[in-house]
């Protein structure tokens, strides 16, 4: 039996700058223009640099990270629906949904961010799977 159950909620912010950018290319060896040239960006239909998507869906996996028990990441499906700019706090939650037997979880995964007119906009969505299992100790 999965120690999260249906309904549990988490949550992560990480705020987005220019060094964080720099930072997860670095690691990543993501290197695209679109994301480190301010010139290059500025030519782009984003009008500007813009971060990884994958930055953000790291602030997901900060999330699951938080629901209770030991939390094994199995799978997750993403949809990037909006840009995530320097300066912008990504904030991501995520709901159990379902139990599907084998302390596996079903997730929601969402995350939103402030957009330059204050209001709130959603930067991706999906679904994960997930172990919740009780933290073993000798």
């Amino acid at each position: 039996m999965p120690v999260a159950t249906v309904e549990d909620t988490a949550e992560a912010s990480l705020t987005v700058t220019e060094e964080t950018i720099d930072a997860y290319a670095d690691l990543t060896g993501d290197d695209n223009p679109i994301h480190r040239d301010d010139e290059y960006a500025a030519e782009t239909f984003f009008g500007g640099r813009v971060a990884h998507g994958m930055l953000s869906a790291g602030v997901v996996s900060a999330a699951l990270a938080d629901l209770p028990g030991d939390i094994v990441y199995l799978s997750q499906d993403l949809d990037f629906e909006n840009p995530v700019r320097p300066g912008q706090t990504v904030t991501a939650t995520v709901t159990v949904e379902a139990e599907l037997g084998d302390d596996r979880l079903r997730v929601e995964t969402v995350a939103e961010a402030e957009s330059e007119d204050g209001a709130t906009e959603q930067v991706l969505s999906g679904e994960a799977v997930v172990m919740s299992v009780p933290h073993e100790t000798e």
